[in-house]
């Protein structure tokens, strides 16, 4: 039990995944609406999209609010044309064999991740929040998202090697499935996860396969069963809406009915998990 409210359930875990435009972002807004502190980290540019939930209406942040952007890799042009130059210039054996011999350097953006996971820096405020996996259930990490993890972990392991090998995606996606595991199962706040999709052939059944995008095939299956639910994101026209329901995805829902056309919001997953037994004690500053 959560000692600060009385909680017998620990948070929510929630994969939202979908194609881009589908509202994963601009969504997130509710979640804070409900009164759940909420601390998003952004592993790409996903912070104009977040913040225009609230001033697209007209209306101020709430104070329950709370982002980190993590910071970009260093990079110019420069560096990629000399990079397209030894590619150029070496056999494809020759690429196969060589060795980042910089990669240490490249290691800062995975480790800037899991520092902020350690102890939360919020640009709003300038505070640190502490490490993730002491919060309860009153406060909620969302990572946005999936897509902005998975270059960051190869490069930890490649740096700018330009031909990776099979055993490099497969550390890479090994480090990918520790960080979900612990943000799963070793933390007691809501957690949610956005990520886009990809189209893959089913081996197994036949047709085609709505998977979330990570590194290699071997890694986005076993990522759906860590969720207690996992929607998808939808857009017809300007009606957006969620799936638990979509045939050609693997979809869950614990704290969402099993139905297409779902209207997109947190209150509804928020208020199933209090009915049962889940407690939080409401923050301020919570938009009306």
């Amino acid at each position: 039990m959560d000692e600060a409210t009385g909680s017998v359930l620990s948070g929510v875990n929630v994969l939202l995944e979908g194609a881009t435009g589908t509202g994963k972002t601009y969504v997130l807004g509710t979640l804070a609406d409900t009164g759940v502190e909420t601390f998003v980290l952004f592993t790409e540019s996903g912070l104009e999209s977040f913040l225009g939930y609230w001033t697209d209406r007209g209306k101020s942040v709430p104070e329950n609010v709370h982002w980190h952007v993590l910071e970009r890799a260093p990079g110019s042009f420069e560096a990629l044309a000399a990079a397209a130059k030894v590619i150029n210039e070496n056999s494809q054996e020759s690429l196969h064999k060589m060795q980042d011999y910089n990669r240490a350097k490249n290691h800062s953006q995975f480790v800037g991740l899991l520092k902020a996971l350690a102890d939360f820096p919020d640009d709003r405020t300038g505070k640190r929040f502490g490490a993730v996996d002491t919060w309860g259930p009153n406060r909620a990490l969302v990572i946005d998202s999936l897509t902005g993890i998975n270059p960051i972990a190869l490069s930890l392991v490649v740096g700018a090697k330009p031909v990776k090998s099979q055993a490099d995606w497969g550390i890479a996606q090994d480090q990918i499935e520790k960080i979900l595991r612990q943000l799963c199962d070793g933390c007691r706040c809501h957690f949610v996860l956005t990520a886009h999709v990809e189209r893959e052939q089913d081996m197994v059944f036949g047709g085609i396969k709505i998977t979330v995008s990570t590194l290699g095939r071997a890694l986005a299956p076993k990522i759906p069963p860590m969720f207690s639910d996992v929607v998808l994101t939808l857009r017809e026209g300007t009606k957006f809406s969620w799936s638990t329901a979509h045939p050609q995805a693997d979809l869950k829902a614990r704290n969402l009915p099993v139905a297409d056309n779902i209207a997109p919001g947190f209150g509804q997953i928020i208020e199933k998990w209090k009915s049962r037994g889940g407690k939080l004690t409401l923050t301020t500053g919570v938009s009306k």
